[in-house]
């Protein structure tokens, strides 16, 4: 059974940052694409940021380029948002998400492309 588990969410202020995981059971993501997504209230879920299974390339939002970093640890299984430099538009819940397959280089910012998702976790930006 795959199990993509968020954590790391909570109240930042403005220019603040966060380190969000994204614990998965059930994939390996190391033969995973992976992403994250967010959804503010009354909006649509959008793309953040991409790292394809191997590792070797990453895709991000125009809005949170150069402020946010997706990593990921194979050995813990484990994927990662650093956010740095929060803004309040920045809050959302954040979701991760898993995708097999693809070429050495692929990423997607397509929700539709995704296999598996996470719960979520709220990422909360004010004074």
């Amino acid at each position: 059974q795959v199990q993509l588990v968020e954590s790391g969410g909570g109240l930042v202020q403005p220019g603040g940052s966060l380190r969000l995981s994204c614990a998965a059971s059930g994939l390996p993501i190391s033969r995973y694409a992976m992403g994250w997504f967010r959804q503010a209230p009354g909006k649509d879920t959008e793309f953040v940021a991409a790292i394809s299974w191997s590792g070797a390339n990453t895709d991000y939002a125009d809005s949170v380029k150069d402020r946010f970093t997706i990593s990921r640890d194979t050995a813990k299984n484990t994927l990662y948002l650093q956010m740095n430099s929060l803004k309040p538009e920045d809050t959302a819940v954040y979701y991760c998400a898993a995708v097999g397959g693809g070429s050495y280089y692929y990423t997607s910012s397509e929700t539709t492309d995704y296999d598996y998702w996470g719960q979520g976790t709220q990422v909360t930006v004010s004074s």
